[in-house]
């Protein structure tokens, strides 16, 4: 699969891909682990592929794990939890 031709999905058929690709992958790995698989490089080629696909995600989706992580980060330190304050008797 070339880039070129990725780069013209949307997200949500990325997704999908991906999605395919993962399947694949596992069916492929269970293939090899059982000797039923002829062309080992066909394992190397999908996991290729998905990364190719999780790439242009991220690129398109404009976050990654990183960037989640530190917005929530900062979230939660930017806006502290207020006590409520004891009424003296």
């Amino acid at each position: 699969m070339k880039a070129s031709e990725l780069n013209e999905l949307g997200v949500e058929e990325l997704t999908r891909k991906a999605a395919e690709l993962r399947e694949n992958l596992f069916n492929l790995k269970i293939r090899r682990r059982a000797g039923t698989l002829e062309a080992t490089s066909d394992v190397t080629k999908n996991k290729r592929d998905l990364a190719r696909i999780l790439t242009l995600l991220t690129q398109k989706t404009g976050s990654s794990k990183a960037q989640r992580r530190s917005a929530e980060k900062s979230k939660s330190q930017a806006a502290p939890q207020a006590q409520p304050a004891k009424e003296s008797t």
